[in-house]
């Protein structure tokens, strides 16, 4: 599978390399503006007209090429299984334990409840120790 992956790359960056270079060979539209004060390509390689089709015929040919090695790049590339070097997916997700779910869900079991004297100073309330759970930190009203 590896070869094959590793041909249809070398055939999609050849493509695209010579696909390039021909279109930068390719005249423009303005450039047939210069036949008309001399500068005909009638003794060009390919003829007076050859050159364009022979180019533009070529350069349609390569675009396929790499339009096609894009599309089985693609698929091969999803259709592997993937290997994650995550760090989050390698962290374990541990529940709450029942008992702690419980007191985290009454609010009043968390309350400290002092009793002042009748004649006297009252004593200020000791706060509850942290919970295990995130929702026992949510205050309540």
């Amino acid at each position: 599978m590896n070869a094959l992956l590793t041909v249809i790359l070398a055939l999609q960056m050849l493509s695209a390399l010579v696909m390039i270079g021909l279109i930068l060979v390719q005249h423009g539209k303005g450039a047939d503006m210069g036949a008309a004060f001399g500068s005909g390509s009638s003794g060009s390689l390919f003829g007076a007209s050859g050159s364009a089709n022979f180019l533009s015929r070529t350069t349609g040919i390569l675009a396929a090429v790499f339009f096609a090695c894009t599309l089985l790049l693609a698929y091969y590339g999803n259709a592997q299984p993937r290997t994650s070097s995550s760090v989050l997916e390698g962290v374990a997700v541990t529940a709450p334990t029942p008992g702690a779910a419980a007191s985290a869900a009454s609010g009043a079991a968390q309350i400290p409840v002092t009793t002042a004297p009748a004649t006297g100073s009252a004593t200020a309330p000791t706060p509850p120790a942290p919970a295990a759970s995130g929702a026992a930190q949510i205050p309540t009203k």
